[in-house]
């Protein structure tokens, strides 16, 4: 007996592996997402801007990775005391403009030049509502708790984003024809717009994603996280305290989700051994001195090492310092 509707989607075009650098550019789903490919070892970039929300905002980062050019103090502005750039989450804001453009800057020319490399892109667009600022007629990725009314809010159209992403993805490739893009829509519900601006504002994403799938089939595909989550974890008990955030359970579920139809064969084998090794170096003994436990690191140590040998991607030597630093101390105690 089946007691809720299972979500099913089309194999993609392409797959992700632990050996293929990754981009990831939007919302705060893709930052959970990317989370959990780092603590697996995924070699990811993960929002070089810091969190971005709608499709206008995430294409200007992408045209800017593309063509970097170094932020001056032109480019910020003061509000009580802190600097920030409109093109940017706070988490670069500061309160000296030196250390503000310091951060904007290293972080740029660091992911425009990876950006070449990168063959995989997983894009998340949380909404399709924007703020245009009235004195430039910019559209900001972030309006750092500015008053309204230096802002116009609008609600971005199909077309202006499928158009603007089709000229911006061409450019894309012909800088890194062998990057693949993966879009996803995020589930967490932006209730500031109301329960039907919400709805239209996320299907206004969905169908600007349909027609760039449709558009450039070999190199784009779509994850249905919005889906599973209003559908396949529609019950409230997977959402957060504020009733709108997917919960942990939920986040967990949805990541399991993302593994199992888009990671290569290798790299579930892979992630398989390192889900073992990861339990064991949770592990804490009751008696560390003890030659049990001395053996049972020795038994991690060798199969870290055997499968960096295997998999010389795969960077474990971070753990392996470790791991060789407890068995040593071990070794002195009384």
């Amino acid at each position: 007996m089946d007691f809720f509707t299972h979500i099913t989607f089309s194999d993609a075009p392409f797959l992700f592996s632990l050996s293929e650098p990754i981009l990831l550019l939007g919302s705060c789903f893709v930052e959970n997402m990317g989370k959990r490919l780092e603590d697996n070892k995924f070699q990811i970039d993960l929002n070089p801007f810091g969190t971005l929300y709608n499709p206008a905002s995430i294409a200007e980062a992408l045209r800017m990775l593309l063509h970097p050019e170094r932020f001056t103090e032109n480019n910020l502005f003061l509000h009580e005391g802190i600097y920030h750039s409109f093109s940017h989450h706070s988490r670069f804001s500061s309160s000296s403009a030196e250390d503000c453009l310091k951060n904007i800057n290293d972080r740029l020319f660091l992911s425009a030049e990876r950006l070449r490399q990168e063959q995989r892109l997983i894009v998340t667009w949380g909404t399709a509502w924007a703020y245009r600022l009235k004195s430039s007629g910019k559209i900001v990725a972030n309006c750092h708790k500015l008053p309204d009314k230096l802002f116009e809010r609008e609600l971005l159209s199909v077309r202006q984003i499928v158009t603007e992403w089709k000229e911006l993805l061409l450019s894309l490739w012909e800088q890194n024809p062998e990057l693949r893009i993966l879009f996803t829509i995020s589930p967490i519900r932006h209730w500031k717009d109301g329960a039907h601006g919400n709805q239209i504002s996320k299907a206004t994403l969905l169908l600007a994603v349909h027609e760039l799938e449709q558009t450039f089939p070999e190199h784009i595909a779509y994850f249905p996280a919005y889906e599973i989550m209003m559908d396949e974890l529609r019950d409230y008990r997977f959402y957060a305290d504020d009733m709108l955030h997917p919960s942990e359970q939920a986040v967990e579920y949805i990541w399991e989700t993302f593994a199992r139809h888009l990671f290569t064969q290798e790299t579930k084998k892979i992630l398989q051994a390192w889900s073992h090794i990861q339990k064991a170096l949770q592990h804490k003994p009751f008696h560390p001195e003890s030659e049990t436990y001395k053996q049972f690191l020795s038994q991690t140590l060798l199969k870290m090492e055997r499968l960096t040998e295997k998999f010389p991607y795969f960077d474990l030597e971070k753990e392996i310092t470790k791991i060789k630093e407890t068995s040593s101390n071990n070794m002195f105690q009384p």
